[in-house]
């Protein structure tokens, strides 16, 4: 058989990486627009939290930074319920996962984000304002828009560089793709046969997601596009 009944087992870890992938991708979006927002801001502090954390993360290779978060989270609540006098808190892997590729990359797409921000001409901003449009009005349909079209290229190069972090999540004991097929592997004596199984699950992914990324910049390009002819 192709997948030597493995096939229920691949299937669940490729499911577990898509989850944590979306998942990961949605709230490291959420922090990317806040932080893209703080460095953007009049506040000193605000400014300052952000390049910290920008810095600090950009600078620290993801896999000691999945270690630290869990591993330090993990001691903490241990002594917390030790203090307590309850139960022992095991933090779930697949929630630990989404934290820890929420929290570096959330960085990155704060850098995205902030260029994207400044790329917007201000005469645009300032002629919804002319027009009378709220402030809320002016983001969704003015500000939002064009930042879009210039933020898509980086985050369709985040979303690529995050798909293939997932396999990080494997350390601390996930059932994702890379575990799954590394089970498999060693279960059947072909661990070479099945870590290309799982390089090509990868593959299938990242090319899913390159064109519904095209679509996109197409998407929001259309206007411009269609002024320049």
């Amino acid at each position: 058989m192709f997948l030597d009944g493995y096939a229920p087992l691949i299937m669940s870890g490729t499911w577990v990486t898509i989850k944590l992938a979306i998942l990961s991708l949605l709230i490291s979006v959420l922090i990317g627009l806040m932080g893209a927002s703080s460095k953007l801001s009049n506040s000193r502090l605000l400014r300052g939290l952000s390049t910290g954390y920008t810095t600090l993360v950009r600078s620290i290779p993801d896999l000691v930074i999945m270690l630290l978060l869990f591993y330090s989270i993990q001691i903490f609540l241990n002594h917390i319920t030790e203090w307590l006098d309850v139960d022992q808190i095991v933090i779930n892997p697949f929630v630990a996962g989404v934290v820890t590729l929420s929290f570096i990359y959330g960085a990155y797409f704060t850098e995205t984000f902030r260029g994207a921000f400044q790329a917007v001409p201000r005469g645009l901003i300032e002629a919804a304002v002319a027009y009378g449009m709220s402030p809320r009005e002016v983001f969704k349909r003015v500000l939002f828009p064009q930042m879009m079209r210039f933020a898509l290229p980086g985050i369709g190069n985040n979303w690529q560089v995050l798909i293939k972090a997932t396999a990080l999540v494997s350390i601390i004991g996930l059932s994702d793709i890379v575990k799954a097929t590394q089970d498999a592997g060693k279960s059947s004596m072909q661990l070479f046969y099945f870590t290309i199984v799982g390089a090509f699950v990868y593959l299938a992914i990242t090319t899913i997601s390159s064109i519904v990324l095209t679509w996109l910049e197409h998407h929001y390009s259309v206007g411009v596009r269609k002024a320049e002819l």
